[in-house]
């Protein structure tokens, strides 16, 4: 995508990325604050979110937030006092960045582990259904706030509850992009990133040189356009690969 972002894209803007301790989301935290967010990092992994903060802090940017979650163990009620917790220090959410993800296992279905299957939807799709249902009041209560999805378009053999997951969640964003095209709008999409050089993507292909591929800075014009209020579309899917 040909798109440059004004310095001040999000200027006063609150947004939670998931999944922001590595990868695309580390890179999109990074991104957000750096044209003017600040960014709440959420993840599991205490250690890497303190990482990507101090990276924030060296930007010289608005300071960051920290919020531990593991979506494999969280209750309904632990998505419930995360937004009680943004509410209440900082009284708005103007973006949500879905990121976070598991692989599980490629294995044909009839031989699918089904522990495995659980794990992968919880953290996959059930995971940021609850949250966003928790989080859309909050949402409203911006204007033009955006959520985003990161997908993956994996629908043939093998790729089991990964594929299946990334498929759905597709699904759950037109449905949230028909319900919130309404006055407060929440704008609702997904980027597909297509291959990138991430620790998952190694774990996926072990046999493919990471090289080859590009590292998550090359896709990051489009998680800035598509959260931005400079995108006007709503329930689309952003490729940013021809592959």
């Amino acid at each position: 995508m040909n798109y440059t972002a004004p310095d001040d894209l999000f200027e006063d803007q609150i947004i939670l990325v998931t999944g922001a301790g590595d990868g695309i989301g580390r890179v999109a935290s990074l991104a957000y604050a750096d044209k003017g967010a600040t960014v709440v990092l959420l993840g599991r992994n205490t250690h890497k979110l303190e990482t990507v903060y101090d990276e924030i802090k060296a930007l010289g940017k608005a300071e960051a937030a920290i919020y531990p979650l593991n979506f494999e163990g969280a209750s309904p009620r632990d998505y419930e006092e995360l937004a009680e917790t943004l509410k209440r220090e900082f009284g708005q959410l103007n973006g949500l960045l879905h990121n976070a993800a598991y692989l599980g296992a490629n294995a044909p279905l009839e031989h699918y582990d089904i522990e495995t299957w659980f794990k992968v939807m919880q953290i996959n799709l059930n995971a940021p259904f609850v949250m966003t249902r928790e989080l859309i009041p909050l949402m409203r209560k911006s204007d033009n706030a955006s959520i985003l999805f990161t997908t993956d378009d994996k629908t043939t053999a093998y790729w089991g509850a990964y594929g299946t997951s990334k498929y759905a969640v597709i699904g759950l964003m037109k449905i949230l992009a028909d319900e919130l095209d309404s006055t407060p709008r929440v704008r609702v999409n997904a980027i597909d990133p297509g291959p990138v050089r991430t620790g998952m993507r190694i774990r996926a292909f072990p046999g493919e040189d990471p090289n080859q591929n590009p590292p998550p800075e090359d896709v990051m014009a489009d998680y800035l356009y598509v959260m931005g209020n400079d995108c006007p579309d709503t329930g689309k899917v952003f490729s940013c690969s021809s592959e």
